[in-house]
């Protein structure tokens, strides 16, 4: 679906757990995520520190969307 949005001109950014996948189906811009069950968080941790991951998580993407690519890319993220 990400390829048939980005046909249309609208730019987006796929965060999936499983970056292969996502390289496989061609999404363009990929941020990773922590698990299938809590793409955004981790409910061992606080919720500070879930709040710290989630809006780090969403500025790289949003970070992604401005980003101009040639090829399918993997955009870093802080463990």
């Amino acid at each position: 679906m990400n390829k048939e949005i980005e046909k249309a001109g609208i730019t987006i950014v796929q965060m999936a757990n499983l970056v292969p996948v996502a390289k496989t189906v061609g999404s363009n811009r990929i941020v990773p995520t922590i698990s299938i069950p809590y793409p955004l968080g981790d409910p061992n941790t606080t919720k500070e520190e879930q709040f710290k991951l989630r809006h780090h998580r969403v500025g790289v993407a949003l970070d992604a969307l401005t980003t101009d690519i040639k090829e399918q890319t993997v955009f870093k993220v802080k463990i």
